[in-house]
C-alpha cells in the first residue's frame, strides 16, 4: 500500500477576515486545478464576526482517510489571538506565516512575517483582500500550490466587479512570500519536495 505525503494546513483568524473563503480557494486550487486529493473543513466561535475562526486544508498525492489537520505542517495566523491559540499545534519543522500587523508576540524566529493588513489597505486599496494576500504569500513561500492555480480559483470565487482587486492582491502576496522566503533562506520540510515536483 502506498504511503502518501500529506500536507496539513490551518488558516486562522477572526470572523470577518475571510478565513473560510481562503481555505476553500486553496482547496479548489490544489484539487481542481492541480489534481491533488484535498479535504477542507472549518470551525467558528459563537460570534458571527470577531470570534475565533479556523479552517483547515489537507493536501495529499493519495487518498485522505482522515480530513482533520493535526500536527500542522503550515499555520497561517492572521491575528495574535489565533497565533496564541494554535501555535503549539504546529510541528517543530512546520512553516509559520503570520500577519505582522496583528501578530506582535511571535515565538519562532523562523516565522515568515508579512504585513497583510497594510498591504491590503495601501497596495490594493481594499482591506477585505487580506486573506487573498495571505494565500499568495503561502504560494510564494511553500510552492505547494502554484500561483497560477490559485489565481484561477480566486477568479472563480471572486464576486463580480472584484476580480481585478483580488488578482492584484494575490500577485502582491506571491511577491511578498517569495521575498520573505529569500530573506529567510529557511529550509522547507522535506515532505514538501515531492508535492512541489508534481507542480512542474
Amino acid at each position: 500500500m502506498k504511503v502518501s505525503d500529506r500536507i496539513k494546513i490551518r488558516i486562522a483568524g477572526s470572523g470577518g477576515q475571510g478565513v473560510v473563503l481562503a481555505s476553500i480557494i486553496l482547496a479548489e486550487a490544489a484539487g481542481i486545478y492541480q489534481g491533488f486529493e484535498v479535504a477542507q473543513s472549518q470551525s467558528y466561535g459563537p460570534e458571527a464576526r470577531g470570534g475565533h475562526c479556523k479552517a483547515e486544508v489537507v493536501i495529499s498525492d493519495g487518498p485522505i482517510d482522515y480530513p482533520r489537520a493535526l500536527n500542522l505542517d503550515v499555520l497561517v495566523a492572521l491575528n495574535q489571538t489565533s497565533l496564541d491559540a494554535y501555535y503549539y499545534d504546529l510541528k517543530d519543522t512546520g512553516v509559520l506565516i503570520v500577519n505582522s500587523d496583528q501578530c506582535r508576540n511571535v515565538l519562532r524566529s523562523t516565522a515568515y512575517m508579512i504585513p497583510f493588513s497594510t498591504l491590503a489597505r495601501d497596495k490594493v486599496g481594499v482591506r477585505q483582500t487580506m486573506n487573498i494576500i495571505s494565500l499568495g504569500a503561502f504560494a510564494g513561500i511553500t510552492e505547494i500550490v502554484s500561483a497560477a492555480s490559485l489565481k484561477k480559483a480566486v477568479l472563480a470565487r471572486a464576486p463580480k466587479g472584484t476580480e481585478k482587486a483580488n488578482a492584484k492582491a494575490l500577485d502582491i502576496g506571491v511577491r511578498e512570500g517569495l521575498k520573505a522566503r529569500e530573506n529567510m533562506k529557511h529550509r522547507l520540510p522535506k515532505k514538501f519536495s515531492r508535492l512541489i515536483l508534481m507542480n512542474e
